[in-house]
This record gives structure tokens, C-alpha cells and sequence, in this order.
């Protein structure tokens, strides 16, 4: 009876403790993966204030000590902060070698909390990145964005038509590319990180500056025929013909969502102020505005664009309001949370094993590497001297502020890699060319805006004297 009782038990229970034995693994799992990040945090954080700092009091801008620091703990040097993306495995992460001696993870649970661990991190950049698109928006001025459009369309246009069609042709009839991949490095070069640019901008004080506000509507553009071109190619690749549905969708999309939504966000503003007025709770504005911007920002990853579009969109739109100042200090907390782990995670993907001309297989690379460096460069800069008849521009700053690829230019050589189009040569040429492009541009865009400033400071402090006092 003792053994029929042991028997039934085991049948009735075992499940229930097999449940129970797998519930108790996950929230161990669950419990390390938070472990994880906030490790990751704390390292992140750390890395991006001694970094800033540093470039800060050697008067580089702080953005390019962050993206080193992220450079020295990423893939490239200390292997701290690594993901399953770049192509490094659980037991290349130190942060996993970590928990496993501190917290007990079992070998066996350390392949899913390092995927789960770096997804996290991934997804709280990239909302980092529509956070700054966010305050970006926020301090630029839709007026002044609408009177230097046209200026900033030809910018835009010039950026993608010059390095693309002297990339591609480049590519084919001097390294003998094939087609394909040349026309997949050709849209690399294409491409504008604006969370760069913006954010040095930001920091010398140029953003509401007419140059800087062609430099944003420029690049917002870039962003959106990035895509555009992004999508051609990648429908090349696959079926070896251009969808000219695909094409014509993706520009309406763009140009609808843009307009609708400044549009549209201009009716609804003067509603959502009310709204925080009569609010008697905790955090009223800047909850409401976010809400704005997050379903913007949902909207335009729904139709195929950029989240930050919706985002900068968002910006714009409530700059327009009485509440911008106090929006604004506000909001910047927030970035100050979420932004310098997008910063941080650009460098810490950045592979720079593939500049190494030890290796083989990196020394093609390198010499095609070298001429799309060229064209990014000269087809980016060329693009501010387009501006016919405007003396009182910094048409080398407007240049400048183009070159950038970041994360931008990472997704096409990602998107050119999965497709199978790229050989390894010319995914690592168009990886060195986003490298260079995204350490060169911040310097360099404080240099040119340098004289100018100085020019202005040495007015003010030698005020012309008022007429009737020169005696």
C-alpha cells in the first residue's frame, strides 16, 4: 500500500515539482539578468563620466571621450560590455565571468542570461536615442528648421547623391567590386548619424545657430532617404530587382508621417497643455509629453521609419508651447539617465581588430577602407559649399556636421553582412570607414565652429563704442 501511495504520489506530484523546480530556475535567471544590468549600468555610467570628463578639460567634446570609453570596455579592449550582435560568445563577456563567481550562475544558465542581458542593455540605448531626439527636437526651432528647409534639402540631397555615386563607381571600376556589394557600400556612405551631431552641437552651443539648424534638417532627411536607399538595396540583394512599390511606400510614408505629424501635434498642443494644468498629481508635464513623443516614435517603427523621427517630430512640435523652458529641465535629467548608455554601446560595439594590418585578410580592406574614408569624408563636406551665394554661412561647419555615421552606418554594413552581399573585405572597409568617420567628426566640427565663436567673444569683450562717445 506504502508503494502504491509512492507511486500515485510521484505520478500526481512530479509534474507540479518538475513546474515548481523550472519556476524556481527562472526567477534565479530573472534575478541575474537584473543582477546583469545594473552591473552594466554601473560600469556604462563610469565609463562615460571619466571619459567625458577627460575630454571635457582637454577641450575635445565630452561625446568622444564617451564613445572611447565605450571603445575601451567593448569588444575592442577589456571585453567588458559585448553582444551577441558583434559576434561575441557568452564566454567572451566578463561581465558573465563575473556572475558566475560572484552570484553562482551555473555554466548552463549563462548562454540565456547573456542574450537576455545584452537585449536589455540594447533596447534601454536605443530609447537613449530617442530621448535626445526627443530634447534635440525640443531645443531646435520649428520656424527656423522650416526657413532653412530648402537650404538643409540640398545639403541632404548632395549628402546622398555624391559619396553614394562616387562610392559605387569607385568601388566597381577601380577595386573591381562587384556590383552588389559596391552598391551596399555605396549607401554606407550615404548615411548620417544625427544623435552625433546634434549632441556636439549641443555642447559648443551651435545647435539654434543657423548652421546648426540646416546640419539637424539635413540630417533628418539624410535619415529618411537613408532608409529609402537602405531598402532598395537590401531588396537588390535579395532578389536582384528593385521594388519600385517598396520605394514609392516608403517615400509617401515619410513624407506624410513627417508633415501629419507636426501638423497634427500643433492642433493637439494647445489640448495637451490644458491637460497638464488641470493635472494635480506628480510629474504632469513630463509624463504627458512623453507619452506624445513614445507614440510618435511608435508610429513611425510601425510604418517602416525611424523611431526617432516621431520623436524629433515630438520635440519640435512642444517647443512650440508655453511649457518648452520647463519641458526642457525636465527632460534633461531623464537623458542625463538614458543617453550615455547609447553612446557608450556605440563604442562598445566598434570592432577596431579589423583596422590590424597584421591579419591577412584586413590588408584588402584596408586600401578599399582608405578610399571610402576619402569619399566620406569629401562627399559630406562639399555638401555646405552647395549653398550658393551665402557668405554669412560656415559652409565648412554645415560640411562637417554631415560626416558622422555611427549606428547608422553600422546598420547598413549589418544589414549588406546578413544579406550574404558582402564579402569580408568590404564589410570590414565600410566598418573602418563608420569608425573613423564617427571619431573624426566630433573634433573636428568644435575646430570649425572655433573661429567664430572666438571672432564673437573678442566683440563682446570690445564693445564698439555708441556714436557721440569716440571723443
Amino acid at each position: 500500500m506504502n508503494c502504491l501511495t509512492s507511486i500515485a504520489t510521484n505520478t500526481l506530484f512530479s509534474p507540479l515539482l518538475a513546474t515548481a523546480t523550472e519556476t524556481e530556475a527562472e526567477t534565479g535567471s530573472q534575478t541575474l539578468i537584473f543582477a546583469g544590468v545594473l552591473l552594466s549600468l554601473v560600469l556604462i555610467y563610469f565609463a562615460n563620466k571619466l571619459g567625458g570628463e577627460i575630454c571635457a578639460r582637454i577641450n575635445l567634446p565630452p561625446v568622444l571621450g564617451e564613445l572611447v570609453a565605450g571603445v575601451i570596455i567593448g569588444v575592442s579592449a577589456l571585453s567588458i560590455l559585448v553582444f551577441p550582435e558583434s559576434g561575441s560568445e557568452v564566454t567572451d563577456s566578463l561581465i558573465i565571468k563575473f556572475l558566475e563567481t560572484t552570484a553562482e550562475l551555473s555554466p548552463e544558465a549563462a548562454t540565456s542570461v547573456f542574450a537576455s542581458l545584452s537585449e536589455v542593455i540594447s533596447l534601454l540605448s536605443e530609447l537613449g536615442v530617442v530621448i535626445l531626439l526627443f530634447e534635440i527636437g525640443l531645443e531646435s526651432d520649428l520656424k527656423e528648421l522650416i526657413r532653412v528647409g530648402p537650404q538643409a534639402a540640398v545639403v541632404a540631397i548632395v549628402g546622398v547623391i555624391a559619396p553614394f555615386a562616387t562610392g559605387t563607381a569607385g568601388l566597381v571600376y577601380l577595386f573591381h567590386v562587384p556590383l552588389i556589394p559596391a552598391i551596399f557600400a555605396g549607401a554606407a556612405l550615404t548615411a548620417t548619424s544625427i544623435g552625433i551631431t546634434a549632441k556636439v552641437l549641443a555642447e559648443i552651443g551651435q545647435l539654434t545657430s543657423e548652421e546648426g539648424q540646416i546640419i539637424i534638417g539635413a540630417a533628418v532627411l539624410d535619415d529618411i532617404l537613408g532608409i529609402i536607399v537602405l531598402a532598395v538595396v537590401a531588396s537588390l540583394a535579395k532578389t536582384g530587382e528593385v521594388q519600385i512599390t517598396n520605394i514609392i511606400y516608403l517615400i509617401i510614408s515619410a513624407g506624410v508621417f513627417l508633415i501629419g505629424a507636426i501638423l497634427i501635434g500643433r492642433f493637439l498642443s494647445p489640448y495637451l497643455v490644458g491637460l497638464v494644468n488641470e493635472m494635480k498629481t506628480r510629474g504632469q508635464l513630463l509624463l504627458t509629453a512623453l507619452i506624445f513623443a513614445f507614440s510618435l516614435s511608435y508610429i513611425a517603427a510601425v510604418i517602416h521609419l525611424e523611431a526617432i523621427l516621431g520623436a524629433f517630430a515630438a520635440g519640435l512640435v512642444l517647443a512650440e508651447t508655453e511649457k518648452r523652458k520647463e519641458l526642457e529641465e525636465q527632460v534633461i535629467p531623464v537623458a542625463d539617465i538614458l543617453v550615455p548608455i547609447f553612446f557608450v554601446c556605440v563604442g562598445a560595439r566598434t570592432d577596431l581588430s579589423v583596422l590590424n594590418p597584421a591579419v591577412p585578410s584586413n590588408r584588402e580592406g584596408l586600401i578599399i577602407a582608405s578610399f571610402l574614408i576619402l569619399v566620406a569624408i569629401l562627399g559630406k563636406v562639399i555638401t555646405g559649399f552647395t549653398l550658393f551665394g551665402q557668405t554669412n554661412l560656415n559652409k565648412m561647419a554645415i560640411g562637417v556636421g554631415m560626416i558622422p555615421r555611427g549606428e547608422v552606418g553600422l546598420v547598413f554594413a549589418g544589414v549588406g553582412a546578413a544579406s550574404g552581399a558582402l564579402s569580408e573585405a568590404t564589410e570590414a572597409a565600410i566598418i573602418m570607414m563608420v569608425i573613423l568617420t564617427t571619431f573624426i567628426a566630433p573634433p573636428f566640427l568644435r575646430l570649425v565652429f572655433k573661429e567664430p565663436a572666438e571672432a564673437t567673444l573678442l566683440e563682446d569683450n570690445n564693445p564698439k563704442p555708441i556714436i557721440g562717445e569716440e571723443n
